[in-house]
Protein backbone atom coordinates (compact mmCIF):
# COMPACT_ATOMS: atom_id res chain seq x y z
CA UNK A 1 0.00 0.00 0.00
CA UNK A 2 2.83 2.32 0.90
CA UNK A 3 4.04 1.65 -2.55
CA UNK A 4 0.78 2.24 -4.30
CA UNK A 5 0.67 6.13 -2.19
CA UNK A 6 4.28 6.88 -3.12
CA UNK A 7 3.68 6.38 -6.34
CA UNK A 8 0.18 7.86 -7.06
CA UNK A 9 2.39 10.79 -5.15
CA UNK A 10 5.03 11.05 -7.35
CA UNK A 11 2.97 10.75 -10.64
CA UNK A 12 0.39 12.85 -9.31
CA UNK A 13 3.25 15.52 -8.87
CA UNK A 14 4.78 14.80 -12.23
CA UNK A 15 1.47 15.64 -14.18
CA UNK A 16 0.34 18.14 -11.68
CA UNK A 17 3.39 20.62 -12.45
CA UNK A 18 3.33 19.63 -16.23
CA UNK A 19 -0.20 20.65 -16.51
CA UNK A 20 0.37 23.86 -14.05
CA UNK A 21 2.98 25.04 -16.71
CA UNK A 22 0.58 24.82 -19.62
CA UNK A 23 -1.93 26.19 -17.52
CA UNK A 24 0.18 29.22 -15.73
CA UNK A 25 1.38 30.72 -19.20
CA UNK A 26 -2.27 29.53 -21.15
CA UNK A 27 -3.71 32.08 -18.22
CA UNK A 28 -1.19 34.76 -19.44
CA UNK A 29 -1.84 34.24 -22.75
CA UNK A 30 -5.50 35.07 -22.18
CA UNK A 31 -6.69 32.11 -23.28
CA UNK A 32 -10.09 30.49 -21.26
CA UNK A 33 -8.72 27.27 -19.84
CA UNK A 34 -12.07 25.42 -19.43
CA UNK A 35 -10.61 22.33 -17.36
CA UNK A 36 -7.36 21.91 -14.92
CA UNK A 37 -7.90 17.99 -15.09
CA UNK A 38 -5.56 15.20 -13.32
CA UNK A 39 -5.62 11.94 -14.28
CA UNK A 40 -7.26 10.27 -17.19
CA UNK A 41 -10.76 8.69 -17.39
CA UNK A 42 -14.36 8.59 -15.22
CA UNK A 43 -14.03 12.41 -12.67
CA UNK A 44 -14.17 11.59 -9.25
CA UNK A 45 -13.46 15.28 -7.86
CA UNK A 46 -14.50 18.31 -9.63
CA UNK A 47 -14.68 21.90 -8.29
CA UNK A 48 -15.19 25.27 -10.37
CA UNK A 49 -12.91 28.71 -9.19
CA UNK A 50 -13.79 31.72 -11.86
CA UNK A 51 -13.56 30.32 -15.20
CA UNK A 52 -11.56 26.85 -14.86
CA UNK A 53 -13.29 23.40 -13.75
CA UNK A 54 -10.46 21.43 -11.78
CA UNK A 55 -11.01 18.04 -11.91
CA UNK A 56 -9.32 14.68 -10.38
CA UNK A 57 -10.05 11.72 -12.53
CA UNK A 58 -9.71 8.21 -11.69
CA UNK A 59 -6.50 6.85 -13.88
CA UNK A 60 -3.55 8.39 -12.30
CA UNK A 61 -1.90 8.00 -15.78
CA UNK A 62 -1.81 11.50 -17.12
CA UNK A 63 -3.71 15.12 -17.27
CA UNK A 64 -4.50 17.73 -19.30
CA UNK A 65 -5.74 21.76 -19.80
CA UNK A 66 -8.76 22.07 -21.94
CA UNK A 67 -8.21 25.41 -23.54
CA UNK A 68 -10.77 27.44 -25.75
CA UNK A 69 -10.43 26.46 -29.51
CA UNK A 70 -8.51 24.04 -29.01
CA UNK A 71 -11.74 21.38 -29.63
CA UNK A 72 -14.70 22.41 -31.61
CA UNK A 73 -16.39 25.03 -29.50
CA UNK A 74 -19.97 25.39 -28.56
CA UNK A 75 -22.86 24.14 -30.28
CA UNK A 76 -23.94 26.71 -33.13
CA UNK A 77 -26.78 29.08 -32.71
CA UNK A 78 -28.30 28.91 -36.31
CA UNK A 79 -31.32 30.77 -37.74
CA UNK A 80 -34.90 29.95 -36.56
CA UNK A 81 -33.35 28.85 -33.49
CA UNK A 82 -35.85 29.76 -30.54
CA UNK A 83 -33.65 30.23 -27.24
CA UNK A 84 -34.07 32.35 -24.16
CA UNK A 85 -31.89 34.88 -23.07
CA UNK A 86 -31.39 36.26 -19.40
CA UNK A 87 -29.43 39.37 -19.10
CA UNK A 88 -27.14 41.76 -16.71
CA UNK A 89 -27.52 44.92 -15.17
CA UNK A 90 -25.98 46.31 -18.65
CA UNK A 91 -28.30 44.65 -20.70
CA UNK A 92 -25.90 42.10 -22.17
CA UNK A 93 -26.76 39.00 -22.06
CA UNK A 94 -25.72 36.70 -19.74
CA UNK A 95 -27.26 33.51 -20.07
CA UNK A 96 -28.06 31.96 -23.57
CA UNK A 97 -30.88 28.92 -23.00
CA UNK A 98 -30.93 26.36 -25.53
CA UNK A 99 -33.79 23.93 -24.30
CA UNK A 100 -35.80 23.55 -21.02
CA UNK A 101 -36.76 27.71 -21.17
CA UNK A 102 -39.67 26.61 -18.72
CA UNK A 103 -37.67 25.88 -15.78
CA UNK A 104 -35.76 30.14 -16.69
CA UNK A 105 -39.56 31.97 -16.27
CA UNK A 106 -37.41 35.29 -16.48
CA UNK A 107 -35.45 34.69 -19.60
CA UNK A 108 -36.63 36.46 -22.99
CA UNK A 109 -37.82 34.15 -26.04
CA UNK A 110 -35.76 35.33 -29.09
CA UNK A 111 -36.61 33.83 -32.47
CA UNK A 112 -32.59 33.86 -34.07
CA UNK A 113 -31.84 35.83 -37.37
CA UNK A 114 -28.10 35.81 -37.20
CA UNK A 115 -26.17 35.47 -34.00
CA UNK A 116 -21.76 35.27 -33.82
CA UNK A 117 -21.00 34.32 -30.35
CA UNK A 118 -17.14 34.58 -31.43
CA UNK A 119 -16.13 37.50 -33.00
CA UNK A 120 -19.27 40.10 -32.90
CA UNK A 121 -20.82 38.57 -29.87
CA UNK A 122 -24.55 40.02 -31.57
CA UNK A 123 -27.73 37.64 -31.65
CA UNK A 124 -30.41 39.56 -33.79
CA UNK A 125 -33.75 38.29 -33.56
CA UNK A 126 -37.21 38.16 -33.09
CA UNK A 127 -38.85 38.88 -29.51
CA UNK A 128 -41.78 36.37 -28.67
CA UNK A 129 -43.50 39.30 -27.46
CA UNK A 130 -42.37 41.79 -30.15
CA UNK A 131 -42.50 39.57 -33.29
CA UNK A 132 -42.71 41.81 -36.05
CA UNK A 133 -39.54 44.11 -35.05
CA UNK A 134 -36.27 42.96 -35.15
CA UNK A 135 -33.54 43.05 -32.17
CA UNK A 136 -30.22 43.34 -31.63
CA UNK A 137 -28.99 42.07 -28.61
CA UNK A 138 -25.18 42.48 -27.25
CA UNK A 139 -23.19 39.38 -25.63
CA UNK A 140 -21.04 39.38 -22.80
CA UNK A 141 -17.88 38.20 -23.16
CA UNK A 142 -18.36 35.72 -20.49
CA UNK A 143 -21.71 34.68 -20.50
CA UNK A 144 -22.73 31.27 -20.83
CA UNK A 145 -24.96 29.03 -22.91
CA UNK A 146 -27.10 26.62 -20.99
CA UNK A 147 -28.08 23.24 -22.54
CA UNK A 148 -29.86 20.34 -20.33
CA UNK A 149 -28.79 22.37 -17.63
CA UNK A 150 -25.45 22.58 -18.21
CA UNK A 151 -23.75 25.79 -18.31
CA UNK A 152 -20.73 26.53 -20.69
CA UNK A 153 -18.97 29.62 -21.04
CA UNK A 154 -18.69 31.18 -24.68
CA UNK A 155 -14.80 31.73 -25.79
CA UNK A 156 -14.73 35.10 -27.96
CA UNK A 157 -12.12 34.65 -30.39
CA UNK A 158 -9.47 36.25 -28.88
CA UNK A 159 -9.87 34.31 -25.58
CA UNK A 160 -9.37 31.14 -27.68
CA UNK A 161 -5.92 29.09 -28.07
CA UNK A 162 -5.47 29.49 -31.90
CA UNK A 163 -5.89 33.21 -31.85
CA UNK A 164 -2.67 34.28 -29.93
CA UNK A 165 0.65 34.95 -31.43
CA UNK A 166 3.06 32.29 -32.61
CA UNK A 167 5.10 33.12 -29.10
CA UNK A 168 2.62 32.76 -26.86
CA UNK A 169 1.33 29.58 -27.81
CA UNK A 170 4.72 28.42 -27.91
CA UNK A 171 5.31 28.77 -24.70
CA UNK A 172 2.03 27.71 -23.42
CA UNK A 173 3.26 24.25 -24.80
CA UNK A 174 6.41 24.61 -23.78
CA UNK A 175 5.82 25.45 -20.19
CA UNK A 176 4.50 22.09 -19.52
CA UNK A 177 8.13 19.95 -20.02
CA UNK A 178 9.80 23.24 -18.34
CA UNK A 179 8.16 22.71 -15.38
CA UNK A 180 9.23 19.08 -15.19
CA UNK A 181 12.80 20.64 -15.08
CA UNK A 182 11.94 22.57 -12.70
CA UNK A 183 10.27 20.34 -10.29
CA UNK A 184 13.49 18.12 -10.68
CA UNK A 185 15.56 21.28 -9.57
CA UNK A 186 13.31 22.18 -6.69
CA UNK A 187 13.27 18.33 -5.25
CA UNK A 188 17.19 18.33 -5.86
CA UNK A 189 17.42 21.46 -4.33
CA UNK A 190 15.63 20.07 -1.21
CA UNK A 191 17.04 17.02 -1.05
CA UNK A 192 20.32 19.09 -0.52
CA UNK A 193 19.36 21.40 1.59
CA UNK A 194 17.91 18.69 3.85
CA UNK A 195 20.23 15.93 3.73
CA UNK A 196 23.30 18.50 2.86
CA UNK A 197 25.83 18.85 0.12
CA UNK A 198 28.68 16.64 0.37
CA UNK A 199 32.02 18.54 0.95
CA UNK A 200 35.73 17.55 0.34
CA UNK A 201 36.93 18.42 3.83
CA UNK A 202 39.06 15.57 5.00
CA UNK A 203 36.36 14.97 8.05
CA UNK A 204 34.45 11.76 9.01
CA UNK A 205 30.81 12.01 8.18
CA UNK A 206 28.22 9.29 8.92
CA UNK A 207 29.71 5.76 10.77
CA UNK A 208 27.92 2.23 9.64
CA UNK A 209 26.96 0.21 12.22
CA UNK A 210 28.94 -2.64 11.32
CA UNK A 211 32.62 -1.11 9.45
CA UNK A 212 35.82 -1.08 10.13
CA UNK A 213 35.81 2.40 11.54
CA UNK A 214 33.43 1.65 13.97
CA UNK A 215 35.08 -0.91 15.32
CA UNK A 216 38.20 0.75 15.69
CA UNK A 217 36.38 3.90 17.51
CA UNK A 218 36.19 6.39 14.68
CA UNK A 219 33.64 9.02 15.33
CA UNK A 220 31.41 11.25 12.89
CA UNK A 221 33.72 14.33 13.25
CA UNK A 222 36.55 13.36 13.09
CA UNK A 223 39.27 15.18 11.07
CA UNK A 224 41.53 13.24 9.66
CA UNK A 225 45.44 15.14 9.89
CA UNK A 226 47.17 11.92 8.09
CA UNK A 227 47.05 8.48 7.82
CA UNK A 228 50.22 5.87 7.94
CA UNK A 229 52.61 9.39 7.49
CA UNK A 230 50.97 10.41 4.44
CA UNK A 231 49.40 13.80 4.81
CA UNK A 232 45.92 14.43 4.31
CA UNK A 233 44.06 17.63 2.78
CA UNK A 234 40.77 16.25 0.99
CA UNK A 235 38.04 13.54 1.35
CA UNK A 236 39.31 12.36 -1.75
CA UNK A 237 42.95 11.39 -0.36
CA UNK A 238 41.32 9.85 2.47
CA UNK A 239 39.08 7.74 0.06
CA UNK A 240 42.35 6.91 -2.56
CA UNK A 241 44.72 5.67 0.44
CA UNK A 242 41.37 3.40 1.91
CA UNK A 243 40.90 2.12 -1.32
CA UNK A 244 44.40 1.09 -1.98
CA UNK A 245 44.76 -1.05 1.29
CA UNK A 246 42.37 -3.51 1.94
CA UNK A 247 43.49 -5.66 5.15
CA UNK A 248 46.26 -3.54 5.72
CA UNK A 249 46.32 -1.94 9.12
CA UNK A 250 46.38 2.13 8.74
CA UNK A 251 47.46 4.24 11.31
CA UNK A 252 44.99 7.43 11.51
CA UNK A 253 45.79 10.84 13.01
CA UNK A 254 43.02 12.60 13.76
CA UNK A 255 41.89 15.62 15.91
CA UNK A 256 38.75 14.92 18.04
CA UNK A 257 37.65 17.52 20.37
CA UNK A 258 40.80 19.61 19.99
CA UNK A 259 42.88 16.67 20.81
CA UNK A 260 45.23 14.54 18.57
CA UNK A 261 44.25 10.99 18.70
CA UNK A 262 46.05 8.15 17.10
CA UNK A 263 43.87 4.81 15.88
CA UNK A 264 44.27 2.35 13.33
CA UNK A 265 42.03 0.82 10.96
CA UNK A 266 42.09 -1.81 8.83
CA UNK A 267 39.81 -1.69 6.02
CA UNK A 268 37.66 -4.26 4.74
CA UNK A 269 38.38 -6.45 1.03
CA UNK A 270 35.67 -5.75 -1.34
CA UNK A 271 34.83 -6.40 -5.03
CA UNK A 272 33.78 -3.62 -6.89
CA UNK A 273 33.27 -4.15 -10.83
CA UNK A 274 35.56 -6.23 -10.51
CA UNK A 275 38.05 -4.69 -8.40
CA UNK A 276 39.33 -5.43 -4.91
CA UNK A 277 39.19 -1.97 -2.70
CA UNK A 278 39.34 -1.48 1.20
CA UNK A 279 36.45 0.30 2.55
CA UNK A 280 35.91 1.48 6.40
CA UNK A 281 32.22 2.06 6.35
CA UNK A 282 32.51 5.75 6.54
CA UNK A 283 30.63 8.36 4.39
CA UNK A 284 31.68 11.45 3.41
CA UNK A 285 31.05 14.51 5.45
CA UNK A 286 27.70 17.10 4.64
CA UNK A 287 27.39 20.57 4.78
CA UNK A 288 24.27 22.49 4.96
CA UNK A 289 24.01 25.79 3.50
CA UNK A 290 21.55 26.73 1.12
CA UNK A 291 23.48 28.61 -1.54
CA UNK A 292 25.30 25.83 -2.07
CA UNK A 293 21.79 23.38 -2.11
CA UNK A 294 20.75 25.69 -5.05
CA UNK A 295 23.78 24.75 -7.04
CA UNK A 296 23.72 20.96 -6.12
CA UNK A 297 20.16 20.95 -7.61
CA UNK A 298 21.21 22.51 -10.46
CA UNK A 299 24.23 20.34 -10.96
CA UNK A 300 22.28 17.24 -10.44
CA UNK A 301 19.54 18.70 -13.07
CA UNK A 302 22.08 19.08 -15.42
CA UNK A 303 23.60 15.56 -14.77
CA UNK A 304 20.69 13.77 -15.36
CA UNK A 305 19.42 15.57 -18.11
CA UNK A 306 22.53 15.00 -19.94
CA UNK A 307 22.44 11.27 -18.68
CA UNK A 308 18.51 11.06 -20.28
CA UNK A 309 19.09 12.92 -23.38
CA UNK A 310 22.32 10.11 -24.03
CA UNK A 311 20.21 6.93 -23.44
CA UNK A 312 17.50 8.25 -25.88
CA UNK A 313 20.22 8.94 -28.27
CA UNK A 314 21.14 5.49 -28.15
CA UNK A 315 17.44 4.22 -28.31
CA UNK A 316 17.23 6.28 -31.57
CA UNK A 317 20.60 5.07 -33.23
CA UNK A 318 19.75 1.36 -32.15
CA UNK A 319 22.66 0.56 -28.85
CA UNK A 320 20.01 -0.68 -27.52
CA UNK A 321 16.40 -2.57 -27.71
CA UNK A 322 12.67 -1.40 -27.18
CA UNK A 323 12.84 -4.52 -24.60
CA UNK A 324 14.91 -1.88 -22.67
CA UNK A 325 11.92 0.42 -22.02
CA UNK A 326 9.76 0.63 -19.19
CA UNK A 327 6.36 1.70 -18.63
CA UNK A 328 3.75 2.42 -15.42
CA UNK A 329 4.22 -1.26 -14.44
CA UNK A 330 8.06 -0.75 -15.09
CA UNK A 331 7.89 2.66 -12.92
CA UNK A 332 6.28 0.95 -10.10
CA UNK A 333 8.19 -1.55 -9.74
CA UNK A 334 11.35 0.80 -9.80
CA UNK A 335 9.50 2.95 -7.55
CA UNK A 336 8.79 0.09 -5.06
CA UNK A 337 12.59 -0.91 -4.71
CA UNK A 338 13.57 2.99 -4.30
CA UNK A 339 11.18 3.30 -1.87
CA UNK A 340 12.96 0.44 0.44
CA UNK A 341 15.90 2.74 0.48
CA UNK A 342 14.45 5.70 2.30
CA UNK A 343 13.13 9.22 1.75
CA UNK A 344 15.53 10.73 0.16
CA UNK A 345 16.06 8.23 -2.69
CA UNK A 346 12.54 8.26 -3.35
CA UNK A 347 12.43 12.05 -3.93
CA UNK A 348 16.07 11.71 -6.04
CA UNK A 349 13.96 9.04 -8.34
CA UNK A 350 10.77 11.17 -8.46
CA UNK A 351 13.16 14.50 -9.69
CA UNK A 352 14.82 11.32 -12.33
CA UNK A 353 11.39 10.84 -13.31
CA UNK A 354 10.21 14.41 -13.87
CA UNK A 355 13.65 14.60 -15.97
CA UNK A 356 12.68 11.95 -17.69
CA UNK A 357 8.82 13.25 -18.28
CA UNK A 358 9.77 16.67 -19.26
CA UNK A 359 12.67 15.27 -22.26
CA UNK A 360 9.84 12.74 -23.51
CA UNK A 361 7.38 15.33 -24.38
CA UNK A 362 9.96 17.58 -25.89
CA UNK A 363 10.73 15.03 -28.73
CA UNK A 364 9.07 15.61 -32.05
CA UNK A 365 6.97 12.83 -32.19
CA UNK A 366 3.37 13.59 -33.04
CA UNK A 367 0.51 14.16 -29.92
CA UNK A 368 3.59 15.09 -27.80
CA UNK A 369 4.33 18.87 -26.77
CA UNK A 370 7.01 18.43 -28.91
CA UNK A 371 5.10 17.48 -31.97
CA UNK A 372 3.08 20.44 -31.26
CA UNK A 373 6.34 23.01 -31.42
CA UNK A 374 7.73 21.12 -34.21
CA UNK A 375 3.91 21.88 -36.17
CA UNK A 376 4.95 25.83 -34.49
CA UNK A 377 8.53 25.78 -35.98
CA UNK A 378 7.07 25.29 -39.51
CA UNK A 379 4.39 28.15 -39.38
CA UNK A 380 7.08 30.55 -37.97
CA UNK A 381 9.42 28.97 -41.50
CA UNK A 382 6.01 29.15 -43.59
CA UNK A 383 4.55 32.18 -42.30
CA UNK A 384 1.23 30.50 -41.62
CA UNK A 385 -0.15 27.75 -39.64
CA UNK A 386 -0.63 24.08 -41.62
CA UNK A 387 -3.91 23.50 -41.77
CA UNK A 388 -6.08 22.62 -38.34
CA UNK A 389 -7.24 19.46 -39.83
CA UNK A 390 -4.39 18.05 -41.38
CA UNK A 391 -2.01 18.68 -37.93
CA UNK A 392 -5.46 17.34 -36.14
CA UNK A 393 -5.14 13.77 -37.82
CA UNK A 394 -1.20 13.86 -37.94
CA UNK A 395 -1.60 14.36 -33.97
CA UNK A 396 -4.36 11.48 -34.21
CA UNK A 397 -1.82 9.70 -35.86
CA UNK A 398 0.47 10.01 -33.49
CA UNK A 399 -1.33 9.06 -30.40
CA UNK A 400 -2.29 5.72 -31.86
CA UNK A 401 0.89 4.49 -32.38
CA UNK A 402 2.28 5.95 -28.40
CA UNK A 403 -0.87 4.17 -27.36
CA UNK A 404 0.35 0.92 -29.20
CA UNK A 405 4.08 1.28 -28.22
CA UNK A 406 2.72 1.87 -24.55
CA UNK A 407 0.76 -1.70 -24.72
CA UNK A 408 4.02 -2.90 -25.72
CA UNK A 409 6.51 -1.84 -23.55
CA UNK A 410 3.40 -2.43 -20.50
CA UNK A 411 3.38 -6.18 -21.93
CA UNK A 412 7.15 -6.40 -22.15
CA UNK A 413 7.39 -5.14 -18.04
CA UNK A 414 4.50 -7.89 -17.53
CA UNK A 415 6.91 -10.61 -18.57
CA UNK A 416 9.88 -9.13 -16.92
CA UNK A 417 8.59 -8.93 -13.58
CA UNK A 418 5.64 -11.07 -13.31
CA UNK A 419 5.80 -13.27 -15.54
CA UNK A 420 9.42 -15.07 -15.46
Amino acid sequence: MSTVIAFIVIFGALVFFHELGHFIFAKRAGVLCREFAIGMGPKVFTHKKGETTYTIRLLPIGGFVRMAGEDPEMVEIKPGYRIGLLFDKADKVSKIILNNKEKYPNCRIVEVEYADIEKELIIKGFPEDDEENIRTFTIHPQAVIVENGVESQIAPIDRQFGSKTLGQRFMAIFAGPMMNFVLAFIVFSLIALLQGVPTNEPKLGEITPDGAAKAAGLQKGDVVQSINGSEISSWSDVVEIIRKNPNEQLDFSIIRDGKEKEIQVTPLEKTVEGKKMGLIGVYSPFEKSPVKAITAGAKETYFWTKQIFVMVGKLVTGQFSIDALSGPVGIYKSTDEVAKSGIYYLMKWAGILSINLGIMNLLPIPALDGGRLMFFAVEAVRGKPIDRQKEGMVHFIGFALLMLLMLVVTWNDIQRFFLK
